[in-house]
C-alpha cells in the first residue's frame, strides 16, 4: 500500500493534534505536516508536495480559502475542514480547486475515508450534499453559451457527466446505463481530461456553472 502523505492545516494547536493523532492511526496514511494558517499551508505544500491538505477555511491572516488554489497548483489536493456543511465559503474553495469537504464533527473513520477518497480522486466526497451545495450558490446565466468542452464530450460522456452531476458513483452509474463499472471509469477519465480538470467535483462544478447541467428547480 502506497502510503499517503498528508498536511494538517488549522489555528488551532489542540486540533491540529487531535487530527494528527487520528490519521496517523490509520494504516497508509502519514501527516508530515502541521500549519497554523494559509500562508504556513502553501509553504508546506510546496516544500512536501503531500497527496492530501486537510485545510480549515476559517484561519487568522490568509485563510483556507485563499490558500486553496495555490496549495491545488503546487500539486495536492485540498479537503476542506469545516463547522458548517451548507457555508458559501466551501462552495468557493470548490471553485478554487477544493476536491471535497468533511464536517469536524466528522466520525473519525469518516475522516480518514474522506482523506483516501479525495487522494483517490475517483469518487465525489458525500456527493448529495456536495450536489446541493453546488446548486444552493452555483450563479449560472438564464442561457449560458456552451462551453467549449462540450462538444468534445461523446454522448455517452455528456450522459455519464449528468449522472455525475446527480451525486452517482461509478458503480451506481454502471447501473443506470448498463455498462461494466470498469468502462464508466474509462468515460470518467475521458470527461475530466476533455474538461481540463483533475477530480470529479471539479467537473461538477463546471457542469453546473457552464450550464451543461441545470440546477434543481
Amino acid at each position: 500500500m502506497t502510503t499517503l502523505r498528508v498536511v494538517v492545516a488549522d489555528d488551532e494547536a489542540i486540533t491540529r493534534r487531535g487530527l494528527r493523532m487520528i490519521l496517523d492511526s490509520a494504516e497508509g496514511i502519514d501527516v508530515v505536516g502541521e500549519a497554523a494558517d494559509g500562508a504556513d499551508a502553501v509553504r508546506l505544500s510546496r516544500d512536501l508536495v503531500p497527496d492530501v491538505v486537510l485545510m480549515d477555511l476559517r484561519m487568522p491572516g490568509m485563510d483556507g480559502l485563499a490558500a486553496t488554489g495555490p496549495v491545488v497548483r503546487a500539486g495536492s489536493r485540498v479537503l476542506v475542514l469545516t463547522t458548517y456543511d451548507v457555508d458559501e465559503n466551501i462552495y468557493r474553495a470548490f471553485r478554487a480547486g477544493a476536491s471535497g469537504y468533511v464536517l469536524k464533527t466528522a466520525h473519525p473513520e469518516d475522516l480518514i475515508h474522506a482523506v483516501r477518497v479525495v487522494a483517490r480522486g475517483d469518487a465525489l466526497l458525500e456527493p448529495g450534499i456536495s450536489r446541493r451545495l453546488i446548486e444552493r450558490f452555483v450563479a449560472v446565466e438564464p442561457e449560458p453559451a456552451a462551453p467549449a468542452w462540450a462538444a468534445r464530450l461523446t454522448e455517452r460522456e455528456r450522459q455519464v457527466l449528468r449522472l455525475m452531476a446527480r451525486g452517482l458513483s461509478n458503480a451506481e452509474i454502471a447501473v443506470e446505463v448498463f455498462l461494466s463499472e470498469a468502462t464508466v471509469k474509462t468515460h470518467v477519465a475521458g470527461i475530466l481530461a476533455k474538461i481540463g480538470v483533475r477530480d470529479r467535483l471539479q467537473a461538477v462544478v463546471a457542469a453546473y456553472e457552464s450550464g451543461f447541467v441545470h440546477p434543481s428547480r
